[in-house]
């Protein structure tokens, strides 16, 4: 068989994959984990609650102990080899919580670890903080988390609204929960949580000077070490926590309220992510244990769970359904195939882009710091509710693409997605558009760089506001081109000289992003390789010519990554160090990507080239399918984060792209 029939059947192969893969309700439902300080959270919320995750437990035991390094210690993310005081102290409260026996070598490999780091005294706010409500750490030992600046005029440079919105969400509900200083008490402290105080603290907790220990931060843990401002910024807040404002205090902590009820009743209790879902449930718990409100909090909780191969986690979201199934639709599309099963997947997908489209604006949208919906697309689902512009863009692309497939491939999308739905997708992406030229994720971005000296956070790199990023830019921009063409019939003119004026604008933001190696950073996948193939695709969909030197340029720094056995593999430190790192081997989902850009950057052809097909079709399993890998996604510079459904999407869409070009189908 010569490379092109065994480059086919590679497809053939996947396609049948991928049809296997696709869910019910047309969705690639997949494992979304990673982050090791989301799942000790949900048990601390268990514990404090007295609702312990009996199904759930040995799962997560299981996670917790195979993803423990040889060390002891548990890093920020499941394959982080450093260990981290924050989820370090966090595993060892869960495990325990869950039954784990102190004396099992694994738990004191864990104990040891935590003690000859300097206890949890040294860990990151997060950490401090989550400790706090299981009374396992003192309030007084953390700097203040102001309910009050939730009352200052929204113009004021620094009110929270101009936080990206996962910050300012995390921050509403633990500005309430400091606020009231809410713990665990009672019975619940002569129980395990009394042992625990003694274990983490090597029996100092009684003697220990928690105020002091306000800055103490463990160099694993000191990603963002607090700038001079943040210091002055703490210094502050200290003073007038001294002595508050009771009256104040009252009022913003009732603004807060309203604006966690808000928060749960326009996202059905989903919340934008797990931490401000669970943070939320504390809250609910804290005014009204055992209440309807915390009910429903507490179970849609179990949304974010995931039986992994490796254990029972929490996801970094409650689903990356609609993200995944609008990848999975156009690699599907690339492949040109027409058979009956091709078609039903494909119809089942729309039917799933088309039912999760975002239906309404959310009500009172300024008063709770919101933005349009309308028209948009989530990460996961309509129910969560939080458009995103790649999202969005992703989906847009799937459902002008699939109406010309039902004349080669036989889907017959069935009801159409209304067309003005679609117009208000397109409005939604020109309305995020940036000053820069760029998209950021769900919103314009609304506050300096500068903000980022009050990053509270120690562990995470870019998080306190929404900037512009090259893949959400490529997204907008490759969409708003196909919008251009697909949806000019209900275009006014003027519509379509703003998405002319908007094409324009990314593209000069993507070169203005452009390394002078050729390399685009990445920022939510492992990382120049990623970044990369999207700031080619976005180019060229932007009407940047083969010859063009940004697009040469590009391809050259590509070729120059290129692994012996034609593959390509990038470190996940890469994100944190922002320079290239290889990694100590190859990966399918990085490959493809590299192979992608390169095949529509138009060097497709040569020697190179293949080698990175022959290394696809020779990593692929006999069921069509790639293994697992080292995770490729990220977040906030430091945490990877898994897309399992990478390794089954992006390998046969890179290959069917490669064939196309190289056999002549263009």
């Amino acid at each position: 068989m010569d490379l092109e029939e065994t480059a086919r059947a590679s497809i053939d192969r996947a396609l049948a994959n991928l049809t296997r893969l696709q869910g019910a309700d047309g969705a690639w439902p997949g494992d979304y984990g990673g982050p090791m300080f989301l799942l000790p959270m949900y048990v601390a919320l268990c514990h404090v609650s007295g609702r312990v995750p009996a199904a759930h437990r040995e799962g997560m035991l299981r996670y917790f102990l195979n993803v423990q390094n040889a060390d002891g210690s548990i890093g920020l993310h499941a394959e982080d080899t450093r260990g981290s005081m924050f989820t370090t102290a966090l595993g060892y409260v869960a495990v325990r919580l869950l039954g784990a026996a102190k004396e099992d070598a694994r738990v004191a490999r864990m104990r040891a670890w935590i003690h000859a780091n300097g206890t949890p005294l040294g860990a990151a706010t997060w950490g401090k903080f989550t400790l706090c409500l299981l009374g396992l750490y003192e309030w007084r030992g953390i700097h203040p988390i102001l309910p009050e600046l939730w009352l200052l005029p929204r113009r004021t440079p620094f009110h929270p609204s101009r936080l990206w919105c996962h910050a300012r969400q995390v921050y509403l509900p633990m500005a309430w929960l400091y606020g009231k200083r809410a713990s665990a008490s009672g019975d619940l402290l002569r129980g395990p949580l009394t042992e625990l105080r003694e274990e983490l603290y090597g029996g100092a907790w009684s003697s220990i000077d928690w105020e002091s220990h306000r800055d103490t931060l463990c160099p694993t843990d000191a990603y963002r070490p607090p700038t001079a401002v943040l210091r002055a910024a703490n210094r502050i807040m200290d003073a007038y926590e001294r002595t508050p404002v009771r009256a104040l205090r009252e009022r913003a902590l009732e603004e807060i309220l309203e604006h966690v009820d808000y928060e749960d009743a326009v996202t059905g209790f989903l919340d934008i992510g797990p931490v401000n879902k669970v943070l939320n449930a504390f809250v609910h718990h804290a005014r009204d244990p055992g209440g309807s409100a915390f009910r429903r909090a507490f179970g849609a909780c179990e949304a974010y769970l995931w039986p992994g191969h490796d254990g029972t986690k929490m996801q970094g979201y409650e689903s990356s359904k609609l993200w995944d199934t609008a990848f999975a639709v156009q690699a599907i599309l690339a492949t040109r195939r027409c058979d009956p099963p091709v078609r039903r997947t494909l119809e089942r997908a729309y039917d799933y882009l088309r039912d999760n489209q975002i239906l309404e604006d959310v009500p009172d949208a300024a008063r709770h710091f919101r933005d349009a919906s309308r028209g948009g697309w989530p990460f996961s689902s309509r129910a969560h509710g939080w458009p995103i512009t790649d999202c969005t863009s992703e989906g847009l692309k799937c459902a002008i693409g699939l109406e010309p497939a039902s004349a080669t491939t036989g889907a017959s999308p069935s009801p159409p997605i209304p067309r003005a739905l679609l117009h208000d997708a397109v409005a939604l992406l020109l309305a995020w558009q940036n000053d820069d030229g760029g998209w950021a994720t769900y919103e314009r971005q609304r506050g300096g760089a500068w903000f980022e000296l009050l990053n509270p956070s120690e562990v995470f790199g870019d998080i306190m506001v929404d900037y512009s990023y090259v893949e959400c830019t490529s997204s907008c921009l490759t969409a708003l081109v196909e919008a251009r063409r697909g949806l000019r019939d209900g275009s006014s003119p003027a519509t379509q000289r703003r998405i002319d004026d908007a094409i324009a604008r990314g593209d000069r933001f993507l070169r203005a992003k452009q390394r002078a190696d050729g390399s685009f950073e990445g920022s939510w996948g492992v990382c120049f390789t990623y970044g990369t193939w999207f700031g080619v695709t976005g180019l060229r969909a932007a009407g940047a010519s083969v010859r063009d030197p940004a697009v040469v340029l590009a391809c050259n720094f590509l070729l120059s990554k290129q692994r012996d056995d034609g593959a390509w593999g990038e470190h996940g430190d890469s994100c944190r160090e922002h320079s290239y790192i290889q990694a100590p081997a190859g990966g399918a989902a990085q490959t493809a990507w590299a192979l992608s850009a390169l095949v529509r950057a138009g060097h497709g052809s040569g020697e190179p080239q293949e080698r990175a097909a022959r290394y696809l079709i020779g990593k692929q399993e006999a069921d069509g399918s790639w293994a697992r890998e080292p995770m490729v996604g990220v977040f906030n510079r430091t945490c990877l984060i898994n897309y399992d459904n990478y390794r089954h999407y992006f390998p046969p869409w890179a290959l069917a792209e490669w064939v196309a070009y190289r056999f002549n189908e263009r």
